[in-house]
């Protein structure tokens, strides 16, 4: 059994799906209100509202001895969606490197949006995984080569206590499907409709996609269709031939959630939990990698 730690757990992607691989989750932190209620109602073992920058975060987790911390610390300042100001939540990235550093697991995983890769905050980082004796492998993965409906790139950082730097490069590598995944693949004909409308983040980009295809990135936001909306010239069908907004629930499971999975809060809540989260397949997926890791000795 791997005793497992989820720092800034959300509601509970990477808990969920490294939960699935065999993962003992023993405890998950957490500092959003909403993320954390939502948590509380899926998940048996506790789940702790807590600053990890506070001065006795360090002493609490040493005392739990876990196997793996897994995390992704806030990505908001790193996004190509928002703000790319360093700020506060970039800082949690190094505070999340200094957290391993101190408790040494044999194991971390440490998830953040792809282009934390051209953002100074990664090799301080980086630096100090190295200092603390891991050996570390790094990828972008395509979530929808993952198992995952959906075209979604993030960045895993894995860190290994006992070995050389890209120790897990070629399964990482080797087990991605050679086909990209569809709504259609994973869903079948649940949704009852072939199109459907996804609020873009400019009227530059498509909003009517195909169950054939992967979804766009889930994003926290779920706008109704505007009224008078024009056709781009790349939607896969008119706003006329029957397209709708996905709800809540169906975004949920776009991001891999099972079915049973509950949300719970306001509905622009629940859709900035479920847009901020791992896709549970997704974690999944490198959770077993690392098991493959693990049984090759």
């Amino acid at each position: 059994m791997i005793n497992t730690i989820d720092l800034f757990c959300g509601c509970g992607g990477m808990s969920c799906g490294f939960q699935n691989a065999g993962f003992n989750i023993m405890e998950a932190y957490d500092i959003w209100d909403a993320a954390i209620k939502i948590y509380e109602k899926n998940f048996k073992h506790p789940v702790y509202k807590k600053d990890l920058n506070d001065d006795d975060t360090i002493e609490i987790l040493k005392g739990k001895k876990p196997d793996i911390i897994i995390g992704g610390p806030p990505c908001q300042d790193f996004s190509i969606a928002g703000n790319r100001k360093m700020g506060e939540r970039a800082n949690l990235t190094i505070r999340y490197a200094q957290i391993i550093a101190a408790i040494k697991p044999k194991w971390f995983v440490m998830e953040n949006v792809y282009n934390i890769e051209r953002m100074p905050i990664l090799p301080e980082a980086i630096k100090i995984f190295k200092e603390a004796g891991y050996g570390i492998t790094s990828k972008v993965l395509d979530a929808s080569r993952c198992g995952v409906p959906q075209k979604r790139k993030r960045f895993f950082l894995i860190g290994n206590i006992e070995a050389q730097d890209g120790f897990l490069d070629e399964i990482l590598e080797t087990n991605l499907s050679e086909k990209q995944m569809t709504l259609y693949d994973y869903l079948g004909d649940s949704l009852q409709t072939e199109f459907y409308y996804m609020h873009p983040r400019s009227y530059n980009r498509r909003a009517v996609f195909s169950i054939y295809e992967p979804s766009a990135t889930i994003r926290g936001v779920n706008r109704p269709i505007p009224s008078g909306y024009q056709r781009h010239n790349a939607d896969k069908a008119d706003i006329s031939e029957g397209v709708r907004s996905l709800t809540t629930k169906e975004r949920s499971y776009i991001q891999t959630f099972p079915e049973e999975f509950e949300f719970v809060g306001s509905k622009t809540v629940m859709e900035q939990v479920i847009g901020n989260a791992v896709p549970v397949k997704l974690a999944e997926y490198v959770a077993n990698c690392i098991l493959e890791y693990k049984e090759r000795g």
